[in-house]
């Protein structure tokens, strides 16, 4: 198992390939996240449990990880096409 190195330590084609690898990540959770969002507002309507709305809009947050680490790769990335 590959051990995790900061991306400092990376190479740009490593970077660019976890870019690559982040983004179609990011794309299938957010595609399976709305879906299952629309199912749970949909029962909470149906089912009058409202507190499932909660839940439905809450699930959001836990892509603010990988939204940051987005960040940070794009940041390497930048920092070192300009030098």
């Amino acid at each position: 198992m590959a051990k995790n190195k900061k991306l400092s330590e990376l190479t740009l084609e490593e970077l660019y390939e976890a870019k690559k690898k982040q983004k179609k990540i990011l794309t299938a959770i957010g595609i399976t996240m709305l879906f299952l969002c629309g199912t749970l507002t949909f029962l909470a309507v149906r089912s009058k449990n409202y507190a499932l709305l909660a839940v439905a809009s809450g699930s959001f947050i836990t892509l603010i990880p990988s939204f940051s680490y987005s960040g940070q790769i794009e940041k390497e990335i930048q920092s070192r096409n300009i030098k």
